[in-house]
């Protein structure tokens, strides 16, 4: 088979990638709402598998603790997964990683109260949610490789990009349903029965996409990988520990960034709109997802547009437009509703810079260690970052009303430090995987 050259003719988007980027995006999507549908019914959960003599203050922190313990778990799954992923194939892994999340969810559904089988019950919940964990930890690196090894190499942002829009998409989903149960549902009916619906929801579109992920085929590059034996020949991970530190801890700040606008900017946002700014709940609630449809298309935006001009660049302008929007918003979101939500929608554009991050992580480790790198990488920073991000920021907040606006400005210096690394030469090493394509990827 002839190798492609740089001169060969680029390739368009074909309807078969489109179809590769639905599904994907589409399983990622639910994925993603099995494993944050938890935290929108924490306080019914809390109270159904915990003692009623519990304090609530005590509830509360042992109910968030089985949500922790989800992201706590995400690196060894999503190492365990990979690992496989790089070895016997990306398309088996990525169908494993959403039939898993799917039974777990299911698995909440089903399960018994406190009142039914006693200290049983918060046992249970934890092995479910540690499921969970370890099935999103192998789903998001192993849907960016997925996508990023089928679609012509001069689109694989938009391609990821398009992925992150549909992760994006599973937290709206999340927070939609949770209204729709909490507005069509007494109080007294969520706890009997209706909080175990979005978990029932989550559990059978889970299992409908990993039909649909039956049409998906595996890599071209992964092929070629089996065809010309070119897997690693140890354990995934020893070679990326060795082989590529550097790239290690780009993915690593790569990732702190993505989870640091996602977090605050959306996850906390809706809290500290109702703290902080004097909103009730549902207009914080309303605010915070119509700034999530925005980030949505932001985040495909960013991935479109670092196809044509690069990481760079992108990561440079989109730091100053990130840390103008974020401080902006959180200084004059109080003023009117309106103003909040125009605000809120230039937030979520600007935040959607984070839908070019992957397109770098993936270039930054080459085809036969990708997966793992991307796993290791990623996971291993979300645990710490995301986990530690709300705390730090609600610690913070007690010293300055501003914390959360200031935090979100040292993101945006971060991102700057690393467009302008990336500038001077560092783009080297997100080349090495780009110029070793194989020979059945095409040209784009």
């Amino acid at each position: 088979m002839t190798p492609i050259t740089a001169s060969a003719p680029p390739r368009r988007l074909t309807s078969a990638d489109f179809r590769t980027l639905g599904l994907s995006a589409l399983g990622g999507a639910l994925e993603f709402y099995d494993f944050i549908i938890f935290v929108f019914f924490a306080a019914v959960i809390g109270k159904l598998f915990f003692p009623p003599d519990m304090p609530d203050w005590l509830v509360t922190i042992q109910t968030f603790g089985i949500f922790a313990a989800g992201y706590l778990v995400r690196p060894v799954g999503g190492i365990v997964l990979a690992h496989f992923g790089d070895i016997f194939g990306r398309k088996k892994v990525f169908a494993f990683s959403i039939l898993l999340m799917a039974l777990s969810t299911l698995g909440m559904a089903a399960m018994p109260t406190y009142a039914s089988i006693g200290v049983a019950a918060p046992l249970l919940l934890v092995v479910m949610r540690l499921l969970q964990g370890a099935a999103i930890g192998g789903e998001v690196p192993g849907a960016w490789t997925f996508v990023s090894e089928h679609v012509p190499f001069r689109r694989v942002g938009f391609a990821c990009g398009f992925l992150c829009s549909g992760l994006t998409l599973g937290i709206l989903l999340g927070s939609f349903i949770a209204t729709i149960i909490n507005t069509a549902f007494t109080p007294d009916d969520v706890a009997a029965y209706a909080w175990r619906i979005p978990f029932l929801l989550g559990g059978v579109f889970g299992l409908v996409a990993v039909y649909l992920r039956r049409w998906l085929s595996e890599t071209p590059i992964f092929r070629e990988m089996q065809e010309s034996r070119k897997s690693v020949p140890e354990l995934p991970l020893k070679a990326v520990l060795r082989d590529h530190p550097r790239a290690i801890v780009l993915s690593m700040l790569l990732t702190w960034i993505l989870s640091a606008g996602i977090v605050v900017t959306t996850l906390m946002t809706a809290t500290l709109l109702q703290k902080l700014y004097g909103y009730g709940a549902q207009q914080a609630l309303a605010a915070t997802s119509f700034g999530t449809l925005f980030l949505i298309v932001g985040t495909a935006a960013a991935g479109a547009l670092v196809d044509r001009i690069g990481s760079a660049r992108l990561f440079i302008g989109g730091s100053l437009f990130f840390a103008a929007a974020t401080f902006t918003f959180y200084s004059l979101a109080a003023t009117s509703v309106p103003v909040l939500f125009g605000l809120y929608a230039v937030m979520g554009l600007s935040v959607g810079m984070v839908g070019a991050v992957p397109y770098v992580m993936v270039r930054a480790f080459p085809a036969p260690v990708r997966f793992t790198g991307l796993s290791f990488s990623y996971n291993l920073s979300y645990a710490i970052f995301g986990g530690l991000t709300p705390v730090a920021v609600s610690t913070l907040l007690a010293w300055n009303p501003m914390a959360h606006a200031y935090y979100l400005l040292f993101i945006a210096a971060l991102t700057l430090a690393i467009g302008l690394w990336l500038a001077a030469g560092g783009n080297r090493i997100e080349a090495q995987a780009g110029i070793e394509e194989l020979t059945t990827r095409k040209a784009g």
